[in-house]
């Protein structure tokens, strides 16, 4: 395993379940943390505590490809290019099609698709120069199978997950590795405003699902892991 001294990475949904627990273990891992979110007062508040400096955070909502922009060239003046770039950001909008609205499918879609094609479009090229990065994103279970109530979630996550692969074919021959992380339900905040019955007791927590992320920023540079599944033993979907 590699090991994460001294390596810049950045955390994109910092202030989430997974990403701020993310963040916790990296740091405690001696790795340059870089800490974005839309919440700068929850940004702040996490920063404090794990010892991440304000200059090191950046309050931007990954839907506006300007504040995306502006966040690469501020981190590119500082350093040549991120060793990870981690993309913790989601929001769920989970309800049956006749209740869907055009908004909640254009909000799904901004975030969950739209908002990574941002992040990789500012932060990849100099990881294409330098030929060498990691890209973690998190397309979960629903980027690979159907569920009742998905249709707008699904359909920004199956996006990624092509649009990922994709990317993996155009940069096949540098030592650039894109994994991408099936995850099942985390109880994570996520959870708190979808109208769904589920069982969150028996979810992954939101630390054990941090490390399977820790873990494959580790991976070893002789490999690379493509996809990595994690599902709750109540409820194995793929």
């Amino acid at each position: 395993m590699e090991s994460l001294l001294n390596k810049h990475v950045l955390v994109v949904g910092a202030t989430g379940g997974i990403g701020s627990e993310t963040a916790r273990l990296l740091k405690s891992s001696s790795a340059n943390v870089y800490l974005a979110a839309r919440n700068g007062e929850k940004l702040r508040e996490l920063a404090h505590q794990i010892g991440v400096p304000p200059e090191n955070c950046f309050e931007v909502d990954v839907c506006f490809p300007d504040q995306v922009e502006a966040m690469a060239a501020a981190l590119h003046a500082r350093i040549p290019q991120l060793d990870i770039l981690i993309n913790a950001t989601g929001v769920g909008i989970l309800r049956p099609i006749e209740q869907l609205t055009y908004e909640d499918f254009d909000r799904s879609i901004d975030v969950n698709l739209k908002g990574a094609f941002y992040l990789i479009k500012s932060f990849l090229p100099p990881m294409v120069a330098a030929k060498k990065g990691l890209l973690i994103n998190m397309p979960g279970v629903l980027g690979k199978t159907p569920m009742a109530g998905a249709a707008a979630y699904s359909a920004a996550k199956y996006g990624l997950n092509g649009m990922l692969k994709s990317v993996r074919e155009d940069i096949k021959r540098t030592n650039i590795r894109i994994t991408n992380v099936y995850m099942g339900g985390v109880d994570t905040p996520f959870w708190d405003e979808i109208d769904l019955k589920v069982r969150r007791d028996a979810f992954i927590l939101a630390k054990e699902a941090a490390k399977a992320i820790w873990f494959l920023c580790q991976q070893p540079s002789s490999g690379v892991v493509s996809e990595m599944v994690v599902q709750p033993f109540n409820h194995q979907a793929i």
